[in-house]
This record gives C-alpha cells, structure tokens and sequence, in this order.
C-alpha cells in the first residue's frame, strides 16, 4: 500500500462530515501495512452537536476514543451490519486502525472474527493488558506522535503472518476492485475454493460471508454516485452493479442507508 485510501466511501455526505470536523488518514508502519488499510485520526470542536453517519467496509476497527466530559476509552469494533450513527459534540478526539478485511486476525490468533461482528467491545477484553495505550495514543497534541503511538502499540503486539488470513484478505480486496464479481459460486471457483470453503474461511479470518462483502461495496458505490453532483440513471446503475433491477438496488440501499436513494440523492443526509 503505496498511500491511504483518498475515496470516500461509506461516509455518508462526506462534505459535510469533513465540514464539521478534521479527518485524516495516515499509512502504518512498513511491517503493518500487510494487516491494514490504514490509520483514521478525527477531532472536533463544535458549538453545536453534529451526528456523522457511515455505512461500514468488512474491516474490524481498533477505536480510541475521547469524548467531552467523559474518560477517554478504546474498543474493538466488529464489522457494522448497518448504518453506524454517532452524536459527536463539544470537543473531542478520535484515532482509529482500519484493519484490512482479515488482517486483525493475526493480532488475535484463534479468535473467529464473527465473534465480533456487529458489536463494540472493550479493548482489553479482546486483547489484554493494553490499557495503557489509550492514554499513550490519544494524549499528544502532534497526529505524527498519535501516529507514532498507533504503530508502537501495534507493533508491541507482535503479530505474525497467516497465509489464511492473506488469502482472505485479497480475495476482498478482489470484490472491492472488481465490478465483474456477482456471484460467490464463480468466485469461489476460480480461486480453486468450493462456496463453503469460502464461507468458512471469511467467517473465521472476516467475519462476514462473501455475498454480504458483494452487496456492501455495491451500496458503497451507489451511495458514492448518490454524493455526486451529476443526476443518477439508477436503473442503469443498478444493472451496472449487476442487480436485477432497480428495485432490488433501492431495497437495499434503503435497508442499509436508512432513505431510498433518490431521497438521499436530494437530502444527502439520512434521519438523525
């Protein structure tokens, strides 16, 4: 990984969220980047609250927090089945890990990712005795030293390569790039899997099936197309994304989202 991700995707009107607060992303260390997209740093200081709104990718995220007038915390956060909504108010600071799809398994060996799906749970109940971190982490002025912090943290957790947890995490990678990938039979077979074996293997080293990983980054374009300034042709977007028709693309694009698209495409903002 040459640089962080510039896109976008999966934060919900991100000119506004970017408005409100700074967010920034920055690359790990050399010897971290095979497990991660990348680290994510936001702080704010508002006058009045303001609620940002994401549509989660299949990556696990270590999340140090501090909020006002509240201690500061980390947690795991699993993979987010749906709209993820927080109230962010007065001043605080955020400095958040992106895991890759897989790459949080080698920092705890043993652990299916399901376990953590759909739920945010205390850092040191998944990985123990790193309580001091949150202060290290979220204390200094300098993101560069937030930075530093990040990859010392990690690094000091010593995680060793898992060809599995490798392999899933380009054949996600696969999904996310290639439009073409529809369906997961095909799939599975052209990388010599059987559908099962697939399924297991991103249980285990993911935390979420292969067809849940094809419908999420066909709402993660939708949702970016909607965030453009040109009118949307959904019918033909749908079918782009290989949907039915559109209305299966406005099913789950409402499902997941929280408005139909081309509500979205006007408001740019879901209900708070």
């Amino acid at each position: 990984m040459a640089a962080p991700r510039r896109d976008t995707r999966g934060i919900v009107d991100a000119a506004d969220l970017i408005a409100h607060v700074r967010f920034r992303r920055h690359r790990p260390a050399e010897p971290l980047r095979p497990y991660l997209e990348h680290y994510w740093l936001i702080d704010w200081d508002l006058a009045e609250p303001y609620a940002t709104h994401v549509v989660p990718h299949p990556s696990v995220n270590i999340v140090f927090q501090r909020y006002a007038d509240a201690a500061p915390f980390a947690e795991v956060a699993g993979i987010g089945l749906g709209l993820f909504t927080r109230k962010l108010e007065g001043r605080g600071r955020v400095c958040g890990i992106q895991f890759r799809p897989g790459g949080f398994r080698p920092f705890a060996p043993g652990r299916p990712l399901t376990a953590l799906t759909g739920r945010e749970v205390p850092l040191a109940e998944v990985l123990p005795g790193t309580a001091d971190a949150v202060a290290a982490v979220l204390d200094p002025d300098g993101e560069r030293d937030r930075v530093a912090a990040l990859d010392a943290f990690l690094l000091g957790l010593a995680p060793r390569p898992d060809p599995r947890a490798a392999l899933a995490a380009d054949l996600v990678d696969l999904i996310r790039t290639d439009r073409t990938i529809r369906a997961v039979g095909p799939f599975a077979a052209a990388h010599g899997l059987s559908v099962r074996a697939l399924q297991r293997l991103f249980a285990e080293y993911v935390g979420v099936g292969p067809k849940w990983i094809i419908l999420r980054y066909r709402i993660h374009e939708a949702l970016e197309h909607a965030e453009g300034s040109a009118p949307v042709n959904w019918a033909a977007l749908a079918a782009d994304l290989g949907y039915a028709d559109q209305a299966h693309l406005v099913r789950d694009f409402t499902a997941t989202v929280g408005v139909p698209p081309t509500a979205y495409a006007v408001n740019r903002r879901p209900p708070s």
